[in-house]
């Protein structure tokens, strides 16, 4: 491949990407940040697959799944707790960890925006159909994946491959 088409490659894609994050998708979060939902569907999903950890989701495996620093993830799961959303708790005297669980107000404005996507995304994958959009999903999968390892490998960036400024 030439250094032109790596261009225009290169372009399309940041564009794509932009639009995705940016655009179209964000109005469908009214309510709700798509950081928060991702963080608030991260925090069910560990309720429902973990029951041995009673609905607790600790600081350090939400940071990891979101590809976030622990500073990130605190910042975040703050302004969760300030709006009602979770519980930030620790165990003992928290040299275990501190955990996050949502609050019920949580769980309602999570349902309300999981049926606002579900709605949306279902005529999509309808119109899209099930074996592109898993198609589609796994090489976005090794996109990110490769994304991150070539980013990381240019130095200055944190374990996820992520610009150590990024503390939004």
């Amino acid at each position: 491949m030439n250094a032109n088409e790596i261009r225009k490659f290169t372009n399309e894609l940041t564009y794509r990407r932009y639009l995705m994050n940016k655009g179209k998708i964000q109005e469908l979060f009214r309510k709700m940040t798509l950081q928060e939902y991702i963080a608030l569907y991260t925090i069910e999903s560990e309720r429902e697959n973990s029951p041995n950890n009673n609905g607790r989701t600790y600081l350090k495996d939400l940071s990891e799944k979101m590809q976030l620093t622990i500073r990130q993830a605190s910042k975040m799961v703050e302004k969760l707790k300030d709006r009602g959303l979770v519980l930030w708790s620790y165990e003992g005297s928290g040299s275990e960890g501190t955990y996050v669980t949502v609050t019920e107000t949580g769980q309602k404005l999570f349902k309300g925006q999981e049926m606002i996507l579900r709605e949306c995304y279902g005529k999509v994958i309808n119109k899209f159909g099930k074996d592109n959009l898993i198609m589609l999903l796994k090489m976005m999968k090794q996109l990110d994946n490769l994304m991150c390892s070539e980013i990381k490998g240019m130095g200055e960036v944190d374990s996820y491959g992520r610009a150590d400024e990024a503390d939004e």
